[in-house]
């Protein structure tokens, strides 16, 4: 299973997601977007969104902390 979570160093719900994602025994690549230009391009490409966070879960955009839809995207192998 591939999960990238696109973030920036100040944010409390890159933090929470981050937090959630480990609870759950998840590995993911984090990418700052703050001081990644390539990583701001290729998030804002994939989701049309400035903010963070965005996951990539397999495919499958979410933008923001949303527990449902991350769970949803991890049983969808």
């Amino acid at each position: 299973m591939a999960v990238t979570i696109y973030t920036t160093p100040t944010c409390p719900w890159c933090k929470k997601t981050k937090e959630f994602l480990k609870q759950k025994k998840i590995a993911f690549k984090e990418l700052d977007v703050s001081s990644k230009e390539k990583a701001r391009e290729e998030m804002f490409k994939k989701s049309k969104q400035m903010g963070v966070p965005v996951l990539d879960i397999n495919g499958k955009i979410i933008v923001g902390f949303d527990p449902d839809a991350i769970e949803k995207a991890l049983k969808k192998k």
